[in-house]
């Protein structure tokens, strides 16, 4: 007896998989809380140095100090990393005045920042404007380093150790450096611990689909999947309205970390992967979870007829589908897994890139930055669902040709528009 069949004889998909799915679509809300948390984070509000001797201009408006100690750029905005040496106070008489020998400098005291939008962020707190924009920049690049690191450690990790301790390491991982980064007190501490959170969170991805996919029956692997990816996009939305409410930059982080706690607890009622367990010789341990799904599916028979022993079977069979020395070279052994690991490969590196590039300039769609990251997250309901449709209809192949087509076709048309108007 294969696993395929023993799952068939403890339900492949009933109230058991549903339980399952329900507990693993709480990582997959948590993931774009910190994966697109950056637009938020390290938003950039309007700024311009920081005038000194305030004194001085107590009898002018805000808009004249402005005028006579900060120059403007080319599109007649004030500059936001230039000042005057001295105050320029005969521009109170005409601000239009074309300046030629004016000596401007860099900002010399700091920044004073707009907090109309953002109590603060960690651009407010460490200045990272102007020479020091780079610094705000490689936090986000940082993140996503220690994500893709984390995806080499957890898939590891995973097959090694199982898929449900690790899933608990990665929910105390999460947990544990997303609070210490809103407590950074300083950027190089912040810069290290936003690293190990990306390295921990990759966890909640790269676990979650194994461990939801080895339970369900080939029959019902596509509908799992699209419903546990729905809960990205409900993570999106629940992004938006976090953001909204909490406009502080420490508070923000720390609530986005907190909700681990409902995930480390969740993991109490999931199961540990039969499948894993089988190829690792646990018999017992397989036959209580795989005894479990019986009883909640209503298949009273599978006690009677199946017991740890008669597990050695199906144990045998897998393990002669695998010698168990499984690699990441294993991907690229034969012709057939080359071609398909690299297809996937270049795939994935296609759809991500252009993902979370427009992901992360949520600014420069004309709307809101709070509202486009809500609509960015209800847009993908409707996307999803139809893809369910075309992958059973069409097939996943041309589905996924297809997607990647009108995809580029419409990046393309989004260059064209703004130009158009």
């Amino acid at each position: 007896m294969n696993f395929e069949e023993l799952l068939g004889e403890v339900g492949g998909f009933g109230q058991f998989q549903i339980l399952i799915l329900l507990l693993l679509c709480i990582p997959r809300v948590l993931l774009p809380l910190h994966f697109l948390l950056h637009n938020f984070l390290a938003a950039i509000p309007e700024h311009h140095c920081a005038i000194p001797h305030q004194q001085q201009f107590a009898n002018l408006t805000k808009e004249e100090v402005l005028i006579i100690n900060i120059p403007r750029d080319f599109n007649g905005a004030f500059s936001s990393c230039e000042m005057f040496s001295e105050p320029q106070f005969h521009l109170l008489l005409n601000s239009s005045l074309e300046l030629t020998n004016v000596s401007v400098q860099s900002c010399q005291y700091g920044w004073t920042y707009d907090q109309s939008q953002f109590i603060s962020t960690i651009v407010t707190q460490w200045d990272l404007v102007c020479e020091h924009k780079s610094l705000n920049q490689a936090t986000a690049t940082l993140f996503f380093f220690g994500v893709m690191f984390g995806a080499v450690i957890f898939g590891d990790l995973s097959d090694r150790f199982g898929r449900k301790r690790m899933l608990l390491v990665s929910y105390l991982g999460t947990l544990i450096f997303g609070v210490l980064s809103s407590a950074s007190v300083s950027y190089s501490m912040f810069a290290v611990t936003r690293t190990l959170t990306g390295i921990s969170i990759c966890g909640l991805s790269i676990i979650v689909i194994p461990l939801g996919m080895e339970w369900v029956d080939i029959q019902h692997r596509t509908i799992s999947a699209v419903i546990t990816s729905l809960f990205w996009s409900f993570g999106n939305m629940l992004l938006a309205l976090i953001a909204y409410l909490v406009r502080d930059w420490h508070w923000l982080l720390l609530t986005t970390s907190l909700p681990c706690i409902v995930g480390i607890i969740s993991t109490w009622w999931l199961s540990e992967s039969a499948r894993w367990l089988l190829i690792k010789g646990k018999l017992k341990e397989a036959h209580r979870h795989l005894k479990r799904c019986a009883k909640m599916n209503r298949k009273k028979e599978f006690a009677h007829k199946i017991n740890p022993e008669n597990l050695l079977k199906t144990a045998a069979v897998i393990s002669q589908k695998s010698d168990g020395n499984y690699s990441y070279i294993s991907l690229f052994r034969t012709p057939i897994l080359r071609r398909i690991s690299f297809c996937l490969a270049a795939v994935w590196f296609g759809a991500a890139f252009s993902y979370y590039i427009m992901s992360m300039d949520i600014s420069g769609f004309g709307l809101g930055m709070y509202l486009t990251q809500f609509i960015f997250g209800l847009i993908e309901i409707p996307a999803k669902l139809l893809v369910f449709v075309m992958v059973n209809r069409v097939g996943r192949r041309q589905s996924q040709a297809w997607a990647l087509i009108l995809s580029g076709l419409s990046i393309g048309i989004n260059i064209i528009v703004p130009t158009c108007l």
